[in-house]
């Protein structure tokens, strides 16, 4: 059974709204993402194991309906970088019974800012 589907689980978030409970459980995500992943070695060799490996590790977190994750400039060659804020796409679909919230990750080069927002909520 999935942490969501547990009664005991739902019953410290009977307080929220179903779309405020799919606020914070993106955010809740969003956050995990950003501070588990930010300086992971990133080359050309291993961009896109990377992207599919963050996709999975937070599709474990709680609500997750999907996720989508681009890595932007990662080096060519043998080169490696550590990944940065700045060059995480993301769009994290969050689902709390009928509402679903779609949340995203990127740079803003006007705030010179990974920013993480709710884009919509359906």
């Amino acid at each position: 059974m999935k942490l969501e589907e547990n009664q005991i689980f739902n019953n410290y978030f009977k307080n929220l709204s179903d779309r405020e409970r799919a606020v914070f459980e993106g955010g809740i995500t969003m956050g995990a993402l950003f501070h588990q992943f930010v300086g992971a070695p990133i080359s050309s060799k291993n961009k896109e194991i990377m992207e599919k490996s963050i996709e999975e590790s937070m599709k474990n977190q709680p609500c997750v309906e999907d996720i989508w994750v681009e890595i932007l400039g990662a080096p060519e060659n043998d080169k490696y970088i550590s990944l940065s804020g700045e060059m995480l796409n993301v769009k994290l679909k969050i689902k709390i019974n009928n509402t679903l919230a779609v949340l995203k990750l990127k740079y803003i080069k006007e705030l010179d800012y990974p920013l993480m927002y709710v884009e919509e909520i359906l």
